[in-house]
């Protein structure tokens, strides 16, 4: 029998390693889970609240496909009071997690093989959404010179006719920036050329100095994507948002219908407590900065001393050349050795990732220190 050839996209090998990691678990080993992007903490206190409340006195059928208002307008009011800007609520989509809203927005703005950049390292979903809906994926290889970030000199490089452009900020799995000039560069690039302009903003609200700036400051044009999983510590209950420019609404709206036919229910109603929460969500930000702090001091002494400048996110994607030239095997080795689990560079970068891996501290403060004394121990220091 045929087997479509869009399903033939790569693993998400960050979702295999969780998996041997819990077989390992359950084979009565110990495991320290810095593979996920999953903070260990519950979703707030307020959001389970309004859930329960929601469970007893919710019928919990189907929403609006684009959902429900009240979510939608106190998102808008989180433009507002956060940011200081003005977003009108009809531009907000709720999406069954950030990775419905980056299939809707794919979908929308991009024919099949139109050229779409995104840059390497990145966070692997990108690439093999694009290619399953049959849109060119163009890598544009970055490092430490531009702090992993794509620029206009990079994107020049990759030729004519791109459509579109992806980028994060803070990323995965390099947790760099960009800083409100180098994110205005690149809406001027996009502007300048007609390129469609999505920008991955789920991890906004978990910064280790300077905030992470909104391109919503700088354009309306940009496709905007955000997750209540990431600060919010949501990641299970399956709810992101977009903010679109004016002229995609429709479009979104009736492949929302067709797709998904909305988002969960449930999930809404316990998310629109969640902007009250923030002092809890801070709470865990404050951990994750402890976490940052010690692995930047106790990775280096392992061994591990070349690390990509971790501005925020919860990520710390260290180049391991100097020890392997198989990432992958080396992760393998780690798990099964010391039952430290940690993410292949291959995941985020198909050409370069043999010799990185990306350590997740999302985790107990308690979990990194140990993980760090077997590494030190592992790796001979």
């Amino acid at each position: 029998m045929k087997q479509a050839r869009r399903g033939q996209i790569p693993p998400f090998l960050v979702m295999e390693v969780m998996k041997a990691a819990n077989e390992r678990a359950a084979e009565g080993g110990d495991v320290l889970h810095l593979e996920v992007g999953q903070p260990s903490t519950p979703a707030p206190a307020g959001v389970l609240a309004a859930a329960k409340a929601a469970l007893v006195g919710d019928r919990l059928g189907y929403t609006e496909a684009l959902g429900v208002p009240e979510l939608r307008h106190r998102i808008a009011r989180h433009y507002r009071d956060y940011y200081g800007v003005a977003v009108d609520a009809d531009r907000i989509v709720i999406t069954t997690g950030s990775s419905g809203a980056f299939l809707l927005s794919f979908l929308a703005a991009f024919d099949a093989g139109d050229r779409v950049a995104v840059g390497l390292p990145g966070y692997p979903a990108y690439r093999n959404i694009l290619t399953a809906v049959d849109v060119d994926v163009v890598n544009i290889e970055t490092g430490p010179e531009t702090r992993f970030q794509p620029t206009p000199d990079l994107l020049d490089r990759a030729g004519p006719d791109l459509a579109g452009l992806l980028v994060a900020s803070p990323a995965n799995p390099t947790g760099t920036m960009l800083d409100p000039a180098a994110l205005g560069a690149l809406v001027g690039y996009c502007r300048d050329r007609q390129m469609r302009l999505i920008v991955d903003e789920i991890y906004h609200g978990i910064t280790y100095g300077a905030a992470a700036e909104t391109v919503l400051r700088q354009t309306d044009s940009a496709i905007v994507i955000n997750s209540f999983s990431k600060y919010f510590s949501m990641t299970g209950w399956r709810l992101g948002w977009m903010v679109l420019p004016e002229d995609l609404v429709r479009a979104v709206e009736c492949l929302a219908q067709n797709l998904f036919i909305s988002p969960p229910s449930l999930s809404q109603a316990a998310a629109i407590a969640a902007f009250d929460c923030r002092d809890e969500a801070d709470e865990n930000v404050a951990r994750y900065a402890a976490n940052r702090e010690l692995l930047l001091r106790e990775l280096p002494a392992a061994g591990l001393t070349r690390l990509a400048p971790a501005d925020g996110a919860f990520y710390l994607y260290a180049d391991v050349g100097h020890l392997t030239n198989d990432s992958q095997e080396f992760c393998r080795r780690m798990l099964h050795e010391t039952g430290v689990a940690a993410t292949s560079g291959l995941d985020f970068d198909p050409a370069r990732g043999h010799r990185f891996v990306r350590f997740s501290f999302a985790g107990a403060t308690a979990d990194m220190a140990e993980a760090a004394a077997r590494l030190k121990t592992w790796l001979g220091n």
